[in-house]
């Protein structure tokens, strides 16, 4: 009979490590919750956006690598994951240096 072996065959995660990457989330979801509930605005405008996408990036980036098997994988799937984080600092960019280049939005004219 051929070995029909391959690298998805093994298991890489056991259920106590999907318990302890869903407690992480859970734990990224509760702290984005009190970060909303404080006004961080005394130390810059935008400190509360700041820290919620920072908790939603940490916790995109453990469901990447272990729920989608991303860590296990090959340096293609690697390269694209990276890209992927590399396109959506990108778009950020974009779109903070268009939100912090705007005026009031009255005309004083």
């Amino acid at each position: 009979m051929a070995d029909t072996h391959n690298e998805h065959d093994h298991e890489h995660m056991n259920i106590p490590k999907y318990i302890g990457i869903f407690m992480i989330l859970v734990v990224g979801t509760i702290a984005t919750y009190f970060a909303a509930t404080v006004d961080m605005d005394r130390f810059f405008p935008g400190a509360n956006t700041l820290v919620a996408l920072l908790i939603a990036f940490t916790k995109m980036t453990f469901v990447m690598l272990f729920f989608m098997h991303v860590y296990w994988s090959k340096r293609l799937i690697w390269l694209a994951a990276v890209g992927s984080f590399f396109w959506l600092a990108i778009m950020f960019a974009y779109t903070m240096q268009d939100y912090l280049t705007r005026g009031s939005g009255t005309f004083s004219g």
